[in-house]
């Protein structure tokens, strides 16, 4: 048995170690917000942050997450940041099928905690890992930069 701490919340899990963090939200505790992309850490949907840090949950054994704070896209939204991203994300229009946007904004609120007033090429960089299949690259950026305090 293994306690972690989700969304601010304690949760005890009866889980193997190895098993990575992205199945323990999704098939234990039925947090599906968070989705599978290509399970092996590249495409960046999976995103989750782990004491406030952009992790990949896919790859991520969840014996790796005990005693670290998990946020997952569920509960982002009740830090001024993450209301300011979800904001930008309805008003830039970033979604069109939508798959990726869980890791998206999980990236983008990581990227402007630390850096809150990044500029273009920290938002480049700071999103380079999120893939986006419809390609809405230029008005995820849009959306960051209109929030930024650069």
């Amino acid at each position: 048995m293994q306690t972690l701490s989700i969304n601010g919340q304690d949760q005890a899990v009866d889980v193997p170690e190895d098993m990575p963090l992205l199945w323990v939200l999704r098939d234990v505790l039925g947090l599906t917000g968070t989705k599978y992309g290509c399970g092996i850490a590249q495409c960046g949907v999976c995103t989750v942050h782990l004491d406030g840090k952009a992790v990949r949950s896919c790859v991520l054994p969840v014996s790796s997450a005990v005693g670290h704070r998990i946020t997952t896209i569920e509960a982002v939204g009740q830090t001024p940041v993450g209301q300011a991203v979800q904001g930008a994300w309805l008003a830039h229009e970033v979604v069109q099928c939508g798959y990726c946007q869980s890791g998206q904004i999980m990236a983008a609120v990581a990227l402007l905690e630390a850096h809150p007033a990044a500029d273009d090429q920290q938002i480049v960089d700071g999103m380079s890992g999120n893939l986006c299949r419809c390609a809405t690259y230029t008005r995820i950026r849009a959306a960051i930069k209109s929030i930024s305090q650069a």
